[in-house]
């Protein structure tokens, strides 16, 4: 949208010179894409010329200054103001009165989570425990220089920018991590402002124009490398291959590709002397701060082959929620100032008071992504059927180009699933972000966005000071069905998967509205929430896997339950409600071991919950994800209980009774554990699980009925078969 200006200039030209022509260039590109903005919000719709056109008309524009043009945002905010547009200085987030992403280190807070993600599924913690970092770029950078802050631990072998290698094969953590500090101070930095007598031995600041660099014994040791002798760009690619545990990509510029990518299709010149294919990595893990360090292909061929990855787009997300989050925060607090309920100097003050409550929001969504992720490749490989239906139908309906996206076609995902494989992470990230943008867009024009129940979804999104603040206002938030659909969407399917919702779709005929409706309702009444936080925080307390399996239980409990609400409320799904009658009651018959004993018999519990006690879960948090799997059938014997005007734990006795006299647990254990082969075998199971649940109901509310009622023919239960 727009022409962007650009001026031939000298060579010799000042850096005072370049900058001022800088600003006017990108002064008459922010005009530029405001005159688009002011026709279209105008009756005539009048489009550039010789642009090719496929979004319709939309006058919400938000520019998001990268690579160096931060210090503009100030420029684009002013030129939006004298034009009027209604974003006011929301339209270029950053600037002087906006969140300093640098300052903040959040692009680089965020690529963290992903790290210690990584690491956690290999039992390392970044935190406490010394780990061996390649890195791509130096101190002074943003993305670089506040990642390699991150951990006190971090041992860093080797790194380079476009002007120097830095090498320091056997360097003191905590030496080194002080020492990066004070080059991250200084108002600029290169590799050679570090240190010299704090490198150790066989190592050193090696400029990149040398024509060779002599390669000493602890280099050739660390880094596996043979020749005594190096060009730069040689010693590179030596650091690039080397056997560390982490590649940390801070920099500018594609340096990993597929074996099967030729360097002309990376489309960056400059590095082909560089680039190495993703099969020749030879690290763990690859934490992506910066963008386009890896091409797809090389990401998901580096996957293929063990490495831990996801994508650019997924790693360094923080830097883009933040200005989301400002955004949507100026839209809100420009209104309370055009109000006159609010003053622009209190507003200032208000957005830099708030920049811990923000990072803290940013940072949950970096970490359940990457969570998500991890989750989604641990269940890849039994999932290579539903990805396969999944992507069909977003091709089909126009929203996926497979080829585009660099996914597998369905012959190469079946024979990836005859060798036990399935898709990597970096193609689940792409598959992820599609599903999320598809229901977001779903649930954004529903009805659920106006409930008022549901529409507190709203709050998720927003710090806690301004929610306080400014309750009425952000009910009134222009945006809000648009953010109630980003909250929803991004919590359901990080928490239940990628297919989830195709799935239930498929076998309930359900509406995206009324399946993210009913996982909200089952959220509230189960408490997920706090469990689920409960499991996170166990992370470098318990193994990953033990984790997998305690977020396994909660997903099914919400799954099953879901499938309860479509069946028994499809169309009058209403969270008050469904609080009200539900939350009390479940929360008391669960809220020790004692009670879960009284309401679920232990021997369905009791094993797994001492296992996992074992394992370092606490006691409460251990009963109630291995009673999670009988859970879902308190809420037939809630509702029977409210019917009946019985107990809960009298009702419980005899619908667990029945289950277990009649054989109906064996029954349904064994369609639990019936390996399906193909969708619509798994569709049958789980329609025959949900009738044997139904007929157990009625067989228990019979026998409740027959207690209070004389014994006649018309008052006994009948089993319906």
């Amino acid at each position: 949208k727009g022409c962007f200006i650009a001026k031939k200039l000298p060579v010799n030209t000042s850096r005072e010179k370049l900058l001022a022509e800088g600003i006017y260039c990108y002064q008459t590109y922010i005009r530029g894409l405001l005159d688009l903005t002011d026709n279209l919000q105008g009756n005539e719709v009048i489009p550039p010329k010789n642009v090719v056109r496929h979004d319709d008309n939309d006058t919400y524009l938000v520019v998001a200054a990268d690579k160096g043009t931060a210090s503009f945002s100030d420029v684009a905010n002013e030129i939006a103001a004298e034009y009027g547009y209604w974003l006011g200085d929301a339209f270029a987030s950053g600037g002087s009165q906006g969140y300093d992403h640098k300052k903040m280190g959040i692009t680089a807070r965020g690529a963290w989570e992903s790290v210690k993600c990584h690491f956690h599924e290999k039992n390392h913690n970044t935190q406490s425990e010394e780990f061996s970092v390649v890195g791509i770029g130096d101190m002074g950078g943003d993305v670089f220089g506040n990642g390699m802050l991150l951990s006190k631990t971090i041992r860093l072998l080797a790194a380079f920018n476009h002007q120097h290698i830095f090498i320091d094969p056997e360097p003191d953590a905590s030496i080194a991590f002080k020492e990066r500090q004070r080059l991250f101070a200084l108002p600029r930095s290169s590799w050679l402002d570090y240190d010299h007598g704090l490198i150790s031995r066989g190592g050193g600041i090696f400029s990149r124009t040398s024509k060779s660099v002599t390669i000493t014994p602890e280099m050739q040791k660390v880094f596996d490398i043979q020749e005594s002798k190096l060009t730069p760009n040689d010693l590179i690619r030596a650091l690039l291959k080397a056997p560390v545990d982490m590649l940390w990509n801070g920099g500018i510029g594609t340096y990993v590709k597929a074996s099967t990518e030729t360097h002309a299709e990376v489309g960056d010149k400059a590095n082909d002397n560089l680039r190495i294919n993703g099969s020749e990595l030879r690290c763990k893990v690859v934490g992506e701060g910066g963008n386009l360090g890896l091409t797809q292909r090389g990401r998901i061929e580096f996957a293929l082959n063990g490495g831990a990855v996801n994508t650019d787009f997924i790693d360094n997300a923080g830097g883009v929620d933040c200005s989301d989050h400002e955004v949507n925060i100026k839209i809100l607090l420009n209104e309370q100032i055009s109000s006159n309920h609010l003053s622009v100097a209190d507003r200032n003050t208000l957005l830099n008071e708030m920049t811990d409550e923000v990072a803290a929001l940013v940072l949950k969504n970096n970490y359940r992504q990457a969570l998500a992720l991890r989750l989604a490749e641990a269940k890849s490989r039994e999932n290579v059927d539903n990805h396969i239906r999944l992507i069909k139908r977003l091709e089909k309906s126009g929203l996926l180009n497979r080829e585009l996206e660099f996914l597998p076609d369905e012959k190469a995902l079946l024979q990836r699933k005859a060798a036990d494989k399935g898709l990597s992470r970096p193609e689940l990230s792409v598959l992820i972000s599609y599903i999320k943008i598809e229901l977001k867009q779903a649930i954004a024009a529903s009805w659920l966005t106006q409930d008022e129940g549901f529409a507190n979804e709203l709050n998720n999104a927003f710090p806690e000071t301004l929610r306080l603040r400014f309750p009425s206002a952000l009910k009134e938030h222009r945006l809000s069905s648009e953010i109630i659909g980003t909250q929803v969407a991004n919590d359901l399917i990080n928490r239940m998967g990628i297919t989830y919702v195709d799935k239930m779709q498929s076998a309930t005929g359900a509406s995206y509205s009324q399946i993210a409706a009913a996982y909200l309702c089952v959220r509230e009444i189960y408490d997920i929430e706090k469990h689920w936080s409960e499991i996170e925080q166990l992370d470098g307390k318990v193994a990953a896997t033990i984790q997998n399996s305690l977020y396994t239980e909660l997903t099914n409990l919400i799954r099953r339950a879901s499938h309860w609400f479509l069946r028994h409320h499809r169309y009058e799904l209403n969270l008050t409600e469904a609080s009200t009658k539900y939350k009390s009651a479940l929360r008391t018959a669960t809220k020790s071991i004692e009670a879960l004993g009284q309401n679920i018999p232990e021997d369905r519990w009791i094993k797994p919950c001492l296992d996992y006690q074992q394992q370092g879960v606490p006691e409460q948090l251990s009963a109630f994800c291995a009673s999670a799997g009988s859970q879902y059938w308190l809420l037939d014997i809630v509702d029977i209980s409210q019917e009946t005007n019985h107990k809960v734990t009298d009702v419980s006795s005899i619908y667990f009774g029945l289950g277990q006299e009649l054989n109906l647990v064996w029954l349904d254990e064994q369609m639990k554990q019936l390996k399906h082969r193909n969708h619509w075998e798994s569709l049958a199971a789980l329609s025959y699980r949900n009738e044997l649940d139904f007929q157990l109901r009625g067989l228990t509310c019979g026998i409740l009925t027959a207690k209070e009622s004389p014994a006649s023919e018309e008052n006994e239960p009948q089993l319906m078969l």
